[in-house]
C-alpha cells in the first residue's frame, strides 16, 4: 500500500512556480513536485532551459551573424566567416545549465528550504486534494494537501500527420541542443517559435523552409503586421504558404513531407524537421479531470480572475492554478504576475487580488522584432467604437534614416473621442523595447492626448517612432 503523506501546501512545477515558496511560508509545510521538461526532464521550467531565455541569446548570436548581409547598405564590407555551432551552443547553455542544477539543489537541499520536500515526478490527480506521485526514480507516493497549486506549464505537440510521431521531428525541445547544424531544415508551423528559429537558424547558414498552412505567419499579430512579416520572411528563407500537410516521413537524405498546395499535391524535402505547431498544456498529464477540474477544449485549466481553479464552474477552494496551464497567453511574463497573485491570495485569502487588471503584451524576436499589446485594428473596429489609426514607418524619422530601415512601422489605435489607447503594434528594430511606453500608458490609464505632448521626446532617437505615431492621433 503507498504511504499517504499530508502538507499544507503542495506546489506543482519548477518554472514560475519556483518562486512561490519563501520566508513568509516558512511556518507551513510544501511539498514541490516537479517532472521536469524536456527529453531529461531538468528542474527549472521551460522558459530557462527550453524557451524564451536560450531562444533570445540565440536570437542575439543570430543578429550578429545577419549583419555582414546587411552591411553594403551603409558602405560597408563585412563577411560571415565562420559558424562554430558547439561554441555557440555551449556558451548558452554552459550558462543555464548550472543555474538549473543549482536551482534544484537549493531547492532539495539548504537551509532556507528547511520546510519543503521536493519530488522529482508526474503528479497526478486521484480526489479533489489527493495525489499521486509517480517518481522520476521509480518510486510512488500520495500526497494530500490543504493548498494545491498547479503551475504545471506546457509542452510541444505533434499534429496528427500520417507518419510524423514515427520520425522523430525536433520540437522547441530538442533543436538547440543538436550535435550539429543540419544543412536544411524544414520548419512546419508558422507562429513565435517557427519564425524565431528561422531567424536564428537561417542567419547560422541552414538553408531554412518554413511552412505555413494559411497564407501569413504570426496570424496572431495585427494583420498588417503578418503581412509584413510574411512579406519579409520570404525573402530570407523559403517560405512555402498554404501547405496542408498529409504524411511525413524519413528518407535516406533527410525528411520528406507531402502535402497539397491550392489544390495540387507537392514534396518537399530537408535534412532535418523542426515542428512548431503550439503547445498544450498539462492538465492531462495531471490527469485534472479526475478531480473534477474543468477543462476547456484546448486543454487549459479554468480559472477564475483570482486564478482560483474551477469545478463545475464553481470555485474549488483551496486549488489554484497560472501560468501556460491555465493561460491562453502562454507568456512568461503572464505565468510570474498570476505566480504572483496566487501567492498573495494564498497568504491573503481575505484579501483577494485579480489577475486581469493589466493589458498583456506579446513580444516575437525575430528579424525584424514584432510587439504588440491590447487590440488589433479589425477587433478595434468590431468594437462599435469610433476609432483613429496611426501609422508611422521607421523610414520616416531621422533614426531610421540612420537604420536605413524600410520595411518597419509603428501602428496606434485609439478612441477617436479620448485618445484611449485601445492597441499598439510595431514590427522593426528595437520593437520590443519601443512598445514598452504603450503598454506603460495603457495599464496606468493615460491617454494619447496626456503622452503625445506633455513630455520631451529625445531627438534623434527611436522613441520618436512612437511620438510621431501618437501625434497623427490628436492633430
Amino acid at each position: 500500500m503507498t504511504e499517504t503523506t499530508h502538507y499544507d501546501i503542495a506546489l506543482i512545477g519548477s518554472g514560475s512556480a519556483n518562486s512561490f515558496p519563501g520566508p513568509d511560508l516558512a511556518d507551513r509545510t510544501i511539498v514541490q513536485i516537479d517532472r521536469g521538461v524536456g527529453p531529461d526532464r531538468v528542474f527549472g521550467g521551460t522558459c530557462l532551459n527550453l524557451g524564451c531565455i536560450p531562444t533570445k541569446m540565440f536570437v542575439h548570436t543570430a543578429d550578429l551573424a545577419a549583419t555582414p548581409a546587411d552591411a553594403a547598405r551603409f558602405g560597408l564590407t563585412e563577411q560571415l566567416q565562420h559558424v562554430d555551432w558547439p561554441a555557440i551552443r555551449d556558451r548558452i547553455f554552459g550558462r543555464i545549465d548550472p543555474i538549473t542544477a543549482g536551482g534544484e539543489a537549493y531547492r532539495r537541499d539548504h537551509e532556507d528550504n528547511a520546510n519543503l520536500t521536493l519530488l522529482r515526478g508526474t503528479a497526478r490527480f486521484v480526489g479533489e486534494k489527493e495525489l499521486h506521485v509517480d517518481g522520476n526514480d521509480g518510486s510512488q507516493q500520495r500526497i494530500t494537501a490543504d493548498t494545491i497549486v498547479l503551475g504545471a506549464g506546457s509542452r510541444p505537440v505533434l499534429p496528427p500527420i500520417d507518419g510524423l510521431a514515427d520520425l522523430a521531428p525536433h520540437t522547441s525541445d530538442t533543436i538547440m541542443r543538436v550535435e550539429a547544424l543540419p544543412a536544411s531544415l524544414a520548419i512546419l508551423g508558422s507562429g513565435v517559435v517557427a519564425v524565431e528559429m528561422a531567424h536564428v537558424l537561417s542567419a547560422l547558414g541552414v538553408e531554412v523552409t518554413l511552412i505555413a498552412r494559411s497564407q501569413r505567419v504570426l496570424r496572431a499579430a495585427d494583420a498588417d503586421i503578418s503581412a509584413r512579416l510574411t512579406e519579409i520572411l520570404g525573402e530570407r528563407v523559403r517560405l512555402v504558404t498554404g501547405f496542408d500537410t498529409t504524411s511525413a516521413r524519413r528518407t535516406a537524405d533527410g525528411v520528406e513531407l507531402r502535402g497539397t498546395r491550392e489544390g495540387r499535391e507537392e514534396t518537399l524535402r530537408a535534412e532535418e524537421l523542426l515542428v512548431a505547431v503550439g503547445r498544450r498544456p498539462n492538465s492531462d498529464l495531471l490527469d485534472v479531470r479526475a478531480a473534477g477540474i474543468d477543462v476547456a477544449e484546448d486543454g487549459r485549466v479554468e480559472v477564475d480572475a483570482y486564478q482560483r481553479v474551477l469545478a463545475g464552474g464553481e470555485v474549488r477552494e483551496g486549488v489554484f492554478a497560472f501560468g501556460d496551464l491555465s493561460s491562453p497567453h502562454q507568456l512568461k511574463h503572464v505565468a510570474n504576475h498570476e505566480q504572483r497573485i496566487v501567492r498573495h491570495n494564498v497568504l491573503h485569502p481575505e484579501q483577494l487580488r485579480r489577475s486581469d487588471t493589466m493589458p498583456v503584451p506579446s513580444g516575437v524576436f525575430t528579424h525584424p522584432h514584432v510587439a504588440w499589446v491590447g487590440m488589433d485594428e479589425e477587433t478595434a473596429r468590431a468594437s462599435g467604437r469610433e476609432v483613429r489609426v496611426a501609422v508611422q514607418e521607421y523610414a520616416s524619422i531621422a533614426y531610421g534614416w540612420a537604420l536605413e530601415d524600410t520595411t518597419g512601422f509603428a501602428k496606434i489605435i485609439a478612441d477617436a473621442e479620448t485618445t484611449e489607447i485601445l492597441g499598439a503594434h510595431l514590427i522593426g528594430p528595437e520593437a520590443t523595447t519601443l512598445i514598452q511606453l504603450l503598454i506603460q500608458a495603457m495599464s496606468t490609464g493615460q491617454t494619447v492626448r496626456d503622452i503625445a505632448t506633455t513630455q520631451y521626446w529625445i531627438h534623434p532617437a527611436m522613441p520618436e517612432l512612437i511620438e510621431n505615431a501618437l501625434l497623427q492621433l490628436v492633430d
